[in-house]
């Protein structure tokens, strides 16, 4: 299970250390894409291949949100360093340009500008997290 959260900074190259416990979890090769609120995933070759079939089912009308996915997506693997290289498009699109949180969703692992992120955590308030929390039986 992907859990947990990190903060780490770009480099001038648009590479970012990938946690340990993250690399252990996805693999030595992986998957990252564009995914929801401005973010990036990531994902273990298995779960990318299940992502795949499930894009494969659906009607022509997804054919934007296909575009976006596999278009946004790249093979990631991390260097000696452990390190991983986010290609300029994904840095764009997640409006990524120092300091990075990667989180662990799970199934997958989102990487965030850390400012964006804080204004997602804030936007959330106790209230609606210990009604969301409630409704999923915790």
């Amino acid at each position: 299970m992907l859990i947990g959260e990190y903060s780490h900074s770009l480099d001038a190259k648009g590479r970012v250390s990938f946690p340990a416990k993250f690399r252990e979890e996805l693999g030595e090769h992986f998957v990252i894409t564009k995914g929801p609120d401005n973010c990036l995933c990531c994902y273990d070759l298995e779960t990318w291949e299940k992502k795949v079939r499930q894009y494969e089912a659906l009607p022509l009308k997804a054919r934007h949100a296909q575009r976006i996915f596999f278009g946004g997506a790249s093979e990631a693997e991390t260097d000696s360093s452990g390190r991983i290289l986010l290609t300029p498009k994904q840095r764009e699109y997640a409006g990524l340009s120092k300091d990075v949180t990667i989180i662990g969703v799970s199934t997958h692992v989102e990487i965030w500008d850390t400012a964006r992120y804080e204004e997602l955590c804030a936007s959330v308030s106790q209230e609606d997290l210990l009604n969301t929390l409630e409704e999923l039986g915790f």
